[in-house]
């Protein structure tokens, strides 16, 4: 870790860029916290602090340091090429990357739209029950939610994107907070888990939900989103590393302090339900013990975490797509690798695939919601072992990155980690998701990532 730290400030002081705007002051790390905290990360560690207890809060802050290393890695690769990763991976791989990602991303945007709008219906139908049959309130919800995702992306602009983002982080990190608050958690139980780091019931489940509380902190496909917004904030060159990482810092802060607070609410609660349904079911619990004002403040915070998701997803994805066709019509090779541009949110890759996510995964959202989160999280548990053999590649060579932005070899360490981790995790996912009845699986299985 104080190698870490190190590497964070060995680059000379920059000039400061960037405005004192309220967008400014929320920065891309922030986005990555709003679109990385979502009906996944509450179901994770809801389940996680009603088995388990308070003794496995130390994996959420761990996880958001693999995490964050993730991100770092992607944002030097970035700020010393002037390439996305994605742009850079099929630079160098070419075609048969280019194929693969394809196969990878189309499934997995329809799977997450399809997860995010059932879940924004599920929790708004919690707080707003209009109607009498569940799978109609998921859909009239979900469909409503959706569209205010695309009005955001279409016409608002990075910057309206970035203030209405900035007030959902707000109001989610305040809720769940306040909420964990109220219930009064043993302070005593609570340093015993961060300080002394245990898995309770190692062979009885402890192991599986460890792993998933690593894995299941701060997104998967959504991280290389990040990319994009530091090239709207204009930051598209080395000197922009130094605030990158702080601001980055700043995000993954509030993603493990969402997290633990989530494991302080369900600590000694049983739950019940699936995903965005274990939602609805936590907050009755919580009504018990802090009453009607403490259920509707953890639903607000748990409505704005899932609905900040879509928004980001919704923003943010057809950036991917839209830098996808460009680079197919770009010569394979590191000669043809392309200069520093920013993604035109009114061309008309962005927008095909904008209105396709908020269309076509309605088909998805009228069937049962544990069918979603199956395939939902299995293609997002598929990513990250992906993503860490890239940057283990990609920034390891000097004469693609240079000297001075290559892997330290505590950074390969921690990637090495990384890798070994959420391979694991995916084989857990898949084992869970696909055989239901092993014991460890009867819970694990309602829990979907972002």
């Amino acid at each position: 870790m104080a190698h870490v730290l190190h590497e964070m400030n060995c680059y000379p002081p920059q000039t400061m860029k960037l405005r004192f705007t309220l967008f400014a002051l929320i920065g891309p790390g922030m986005l990555v916290a709003a679109t990385g905290v979502g009906a996944g990360d509450l179901a994770t560690a809801g389940f996680a602090g009603s088995k388990l207890g308070l003794a496995i809060i130390w994996a959420v802050p761990l996880g958001a340091f693999l995490k964050f290393v993730l991100n770092e890695g992607l944002a030097r690769w970035q700020l010393a090429t002037g390439q996305t990763l994605l742009e850079g991976a099929m630079v160098h791989f070419g075609w048969p990357l280019k194929i693969l990602f394809l196969l990878y991303f189309l499934p997995w945007s329809f799977f997450t739209g399809a997860a995010l709008i059932s879940a924004c219906g599920v929790t708004m139908h919690a707080m707003i029950p209009l109607f009498e049959d569940d799978a109609q309130a998921r859909l009239v919800f979900g469909i409503a939610h959706s569209l205010v995702g695309v009005i955001i992306a279409w016409g608002g602009g990075f910057k309206w994107f970035g203030r209405i983002m900035g007030v959902c982080i707000g109001i989610m990190f305040v809720a769940v907070i306040t909420t964990a608050i109220m219930l009064r958690p043993d302070l005593s139980q609570l340093m015993s888990g961060l300080l002394r780091p245990t898995i309770p019931q190692f062979s009885a489940g402890g192991l599986t939900w460890t792993i998933a509380l690593f894995g299941g902190v701060g997104g998967t496909l959504t991280v290389l989103c990040y990319g994009y917004w530091i090239r709207e904030a204009g930051r598209t060159g080395p000197d922009d590393l130094r605030i990158c990482r702080i601001d980055l810092v700043a995000g993954y802060i509030m993603i493990a302090l969402f997290g633990m607070g989530m494991i302080i609410i369900a600590n000694g609660i049983e739950l019940q339900g699936k995903g965005a349904g274990l939602i609805v079911s936590l907050a009755d619990r919580i009504q018990e013990t802090a009453g009607n004002t403490g259920r509707w403040i953890f639903l607000i915070g748990a409505w704005t975490a899932v609905f900040s998701s879509l928004l980001g997803v919704w923003q943010a994805v057809p950036y991917l797509f839209a830098d996808y066709c460009s680079m197919l019509r770009t010569k394979s090779g590191p000669e043809s690798a392309p200069g520093v541009k920013v993604i035109d949110t009114r061309a008309m890759p962005y927008r095909i695939f904008l209105l396709a996510l908020a269309i076509i995964p309605l088909l998805q959202v009228t069937k049962p919601f544990e069918d979603v989160q199956k395939y939902y999280a299995i293609l997002g548990a598929a990513f990250i072992p992906f993503l860490a053999a890239l940057l283990l590649v990609m920034n390891s060579r000097t004469k693609w990155v240079g000297a001075r932005h290559r892997n330290r070899w505590l950074t390969v360490v921690i990637l090495v980690v990384v890798l070994l981790l959420s391979c694991l995790a995916g084989v857990v996912e898949i084992r869970k998701k696909w055989a239901p009845d092993k014991p460890v699986a009867d819970h694990a299985a309602h829990t979907i990532s972002n």
